[in-house]
C-alpha cells in the first residue's frame, strides 16, 4: 500500500481540524492535557506510518497504540496523584479517546473512503463541543422517550432484519419484510413529526400544529382541533383553518410514502397531489378570513406517540388484511372492485391501501388505476374528517371546513377519474 498525496492531506487536515476543537474544548482550563493542534497530527501521521509498515496484520499499528495507551496510563497516574477534581470538565475518558481518535485517523483514512475519515473526524468534534447541551438534553428528556427509541431500533434494527423477503402465501405477493418496512416508514415519518411538535415547536400555535399533525395523521389531527374549538380554547377560524391545511399536507405524506416504495407511482401521482396540496392551502387560507372571535389558548393537546409496538403491530395487520383483500378483489372484479375497496378503506386508516398498492398488493392493476384508487381513498378520508368535524363542533360552526372538505373530496374524485 502506497501512501497517495491526497490521503497525507486528508489525514493532516482533519488532525488539525480535531486539534483544534480539542484545544477550544479547554482553552478555560490553565492545566495542559496531551493533545491538541500539534499532537494530534503528529498521532495521525504517525499511526498512518505504523499501519503502512505492516499492513496485513497491523503488527506495527498495535504496537503504538499500546505505546500511546502507556502514555496516557503515566498521564492519568500522575494527574490524579495530584488530587485532579472529579467533576473537571473533561475528568472521564474524553481526553484518552480523542488521543485514541486521532491516532485511528490515520488508517481510516487511508483504507475507508473519504467520506468515512471525514464523517468520523467532523462527528467527533461535534460531540466534544456538544458536551453542555447533550447534558442538558440528557436531564431534560423523559425516561418514556427512550424506551421509545428503544422500541424504535427494535422496529428497525431487530425485527425488521429478520423477517424473510419473499412471499409467505401465494394469495399475495407481499413480503413479511416489506410489510415490516412500510411499518417502519410510516411510524418514522409520524414519530418525527410528534417529536418535532413535542420538542422543538411550541405547544402553542395552531399553524405548527396543523403542519406537524398533517404528517403525522390528519385524520386524528381534525378530532383534537375539533374537540379543543368546542372547547372554545382557540378562535374558530383558526381552528377550520387548521383542520382544512392538516388535510392539504396529507397529500404531500401520501406522495412522500408512495415514492419510498413506488417512484414511477409517486411521479405520476406527483401533479394531482401538489394540486390538491395548494387547493387545500387555498381553502384552509379561505377558512382563516372570517371574522369571529373566540378564545386564546394556550396550548394544544398533543396526539399520542405514534411509536408503540401495539399500533405497530396493528398497522402490519391492517397491512396484512388489506393486501390480500386487494388481491382478491382485484381478480375477481378487476379495478371496479379496487375503487370500491378504496373508497371503504377511507373510513380507516389509508396508508395500509396505499402501501398495499405501491408494493403491489393487488397485482396485474395498471399504474392509472393504482392512481384512481389512492386518490379515491384518500377522498373517501376527506368525507370522514368532515364528518368529524360536523360531530364535534355542529353543522354550521364546522360549515367552512366541511365544505372545504367535501370540495378536496369532489376534486380527488375528478382528477381519479380524468381520461
Amino acid at each position: 500500500m502506497t501512501l497517495l498525496p491526497e490521503n497525507l492531506a486528508l489525514v493532516l487536515g482533519l488532525s488539525f481540524f480535531f486539534g483544534l476543537a480539542f484545544e477550544e474544548f479547554y482553552v478555560r482550563s490553565p492545566k495542559k492535557r496531551p493533545g491538541g493542534v500539534r499532537t494530534f497530527p503528529l498521532l495521525a501521521v504517525s499511526g498512518a506510518g505504523l499501519y503502512l509498515l505492516e499492513p496485513v496484520h497491523a503488527a506495527a499499528f498495535c504496537t503504538g497504540l499500546l505505546v500511546l495507551g502507556v502514555w496516557l496510563y503515566a498521564y492519568y497516574h500522575a494527574r490524579w496523584t495530584e488530587g485532579a477534581p472529579a467533576a473537571e470538565p473533561g475528568g472521564g475518558l474524553i481526553i484518552p479517546v480523542s488521543n485514541l481518535i486521532a491516532y485511528l485517523l490515520g488508517p481510516i483514512s487511508l483504507t475507508q473512503p473519504h467520506w468515512v475519515a471525514v464523517s468520523f473526524a467532523v462527528g467527533a468534534v461535534l460531540l466534544l463541543g456538544a458536551r453542555e447541551s447533550l447534558h442538558r438534553l440528557a436531564q431534560k428528556l423523559p425516561a418514556e422517550e427512550i424506551m421509545t427509541g428503544g422500541k424504535f431500533l427494535v422496529l428497525t434494527g431487530i425485527i425488521l432484519p429478520l423477517l424473510p423477503n419473499h412471499p409467505v402465501t401465494k394469495l399475495s405477493a407481499i413480503t413479511p419484510h416489506q410489510v415490516w418496512l412500510a411499518v417502519v416508514v410510516v411510524s418514522t415519518l409520524s414519530y418525527a413529526s410528534y417529536m418535532i411538535r413535542r420538542y422543538i415547536s411550541p405547544e402553542k400555535g395552531l399553524l405548527a400544529a396543523s403542519v406537524l399533525g398533517g404528517l403525522y395523521s390528519s385524520t386524528a389531527t381534525t378530532v383534537v382541533l375539533a374537540k379543543q374549538g368546542k372547547e372554545g380554547a382557540f378562535a374558530k377560524p383558526g381552528i377550520l383553518s387548521g383542520i382544512v391545511l392538516a388535510t392539504a399536507l396529507m397529500y404531500l405524506r401520501l406522495g412522500v410514502v408512495v415514492a419510498v416504495f413506488n417512484l414511477p407511482l409517486a411521479i405520476a401521482l406527483l401533479p394531482y397531489l401538489l394540486g390538491l396540496f395548494l387547493l387545500g392551502l387555498l381553502l384552509a387560507w379561505g377558512c382563516n378570513r372570517r371574522k369571529e372571535t373566540g378564545g386564546q389558548g394556550s396550548a394544544l393537546a398533543m396526539q399520542a406517540n405514534p411509536l408503540e409496538l401495539s399500533a405497530a403491530l396493528l398497522f402490519a395487520f391492517l397491512f396484512v388484511a388489506i393486501s390480500l383483500a386487494s388481491t382478491w378483489v382485484s381478480t375477481e372484479f378487476g379495478k371496479t372492485g379496487i375503487y370500491w375497496l378504496a373508497s371503504v378503506v377511507g373510513i380507516t386508516d389509508i396508508d395500509p391501501f396505499v402501501l398495499s398498492l405501491a408494493q403491489g398488493g393487488a397485482g396485474g392493476l395498471g399504474l392509472q388505476a393504482m392512481e384512481a384508487a389512492i386518490l379515491i381513498a384518500a377522498s373517501s378520508n376527506n368525507i370522514l374528517k368532515a364528518a368529524y368535524a360536523a360531530i364535534f363542533l355542529g353543522f354550521r360552526g364546522s360549515l367552512a371546513a366541511t365544505a372545504s372538505l367535501v370540495l378536496l373530496s369532489l376534486a380527488g374524485i375528478i382528477l381519479a377519474f380524468l381520461p
